[in-house]
């Protein structure tokens, strides 16, 4: 589908435009759905676009496709949703794909890959790059059909306990990343973990963890984060424009008429929209806050640090992408997609910002 006709549909939604479907659509009846996710209940941007999404679909569909949304925990375990989805216990899941990196590692190119695409290009990728077509394939096999359906935007290194200013100060390191970063991090000498979002604060405060990302300003903050850490490093290497998933048990999606998987297109293309606009406003909002406050120090990671956290980068994607040949095929379009792209940026948002600058 034409990214043109998803954005022009999703404004439609917004817009409250009425729909005609088809009659035999209206007369299966009311759909219970239930959408399970990997976020807590009071996390703003993620849970809450998740029931976003679930709504914009009710609604557009005339109260025919009904989601329940449940936050993690509550009906299945973190990290469990794509399980649940591919077995059926859950019709859908709200997730990031690199979380199911031990179902294929291939998962995390449509989440976020270290030095890999932002959150525009990941989307350029999926939907005029050959992307979806690669993830639908990647995710058959699992029963999943899935859709961007939101996104972080570029996030930040991470929250610190003490100041990093070399390479080394990574060894021995109790650091909370999942996905390749965290590969990353392992060969700095890093101890990872990956943890709920909910037991990070509690873990710094303890001196279990020493250090872990989450997201930005906006979400780190709700989640007291600055209260458990004094150091807050950027940029995010690891998630360069994190992207969120609407996974859908293939069963499910097929039982849908053409004109109601539209519908979902749609309101997932529109939602991602949404979700960057409202991360990418609200970090600007409480950065400045957490600046105002002065308890945090706010501090871009050495070039040492970055230089070395590229080089290994560049080992653990290509190691990603060397597995079976779907995998190959996947981080070639990737890299191929990415080369291009970065050129067209140089050109014209990097030109652009720098100009910006220059007053």
């Amino acid at each position: 589908m034409r990214r043109r006709n998803l954005l022009a549909g999703a404004g439609a939604i917004a817009a409250g435009a009425s729909f005609s479907f088809p009659t035999p659509a209206l007369a299966q009846g009311i759909r219970q759905l239930k959408m399970v996710t990997d976020w807590p209940e009071d996390l703003p941007g993620l849970h809450t676009s998740a029931v976003r999404l679930a709504r914009t679909i009710g609604v557009a569909s005339g109260g025919r496709i009904n989601i329940e949304v449940f936050p993690a925990g509550a009906l299945v375990r973190p990290f469990e949703t794509f399980d649940a989805v591919s077995s059926g216990i859950a019709d859908m899941y709200h997730s990031a794909e690199f979380y199911f990196e031990k179902k294929s590692s291939a998962f995390s190119f449509f989440a976020s890959m270290p030095f890999g695409l932002t959150a525009d290009e990941l989307f350029a990728w999926v939907h005029y790059g050959g992307g979806q077509e690669l993830w639908d394939a990647l995710g058959g096999p699992f029963n999943i059909k899935s859709l961007l359906c939101s996104s972080t935007g570029c996030q930040m290194g991470g929250w610190f306990t003490h100041e990093i200013t070399s390479p080394e100060g990574f060894r021995g390191l109790r650091y909370r990343m999942p996905g390749p970063g965290a590969e990353v991090l392992r060969r700095l000498g890093a101890i990872v973990v990956l943890l709920p979002g909910g037991e990070i604060v509690p873990s710094l405060r303890s001196g279990a963890l020493d250090a872990s990302e989450w997201i930005g300003p906006w979400a780190d903050m709700a989640m007291g984060l600055h209260k458990g850490a004094s150091y807050y490093y950027y940029p995010g290497f690891h998630e360069p424009g994190t992207c969120q998933t609407l996974g859908i048990n293939k069963g499910v999606w097929e039982s849908f008429d053409p004109g109601d998987q539209t519908l979902i297109e749609i309101a997932a293309a529109g939602e991602f929209a949404r979700n960057l606009a409202e991360f990418n406003t609200n970090n600007t909002l409480w950065l400045r806050k957490l600046r105002d406050e002065g308890t945090v120090k706010i501090l871009k990671f050495d070039d040492s640090v970055l230089r070395a956290f590229l080089k290994i980068s560049q080992d653990v994607v290509a190691e990603i992408g060397a597995g079976d040949e779907l995998s190959r095929k996947i981080f070639t379009s990737y890299q191929q997609f990415r080369t291009s792209i970065m050129d067209w940026s140089d050109v014209a948002e990097r030109a652009f910002l720098n100009s910006r600058r220059l007053a």
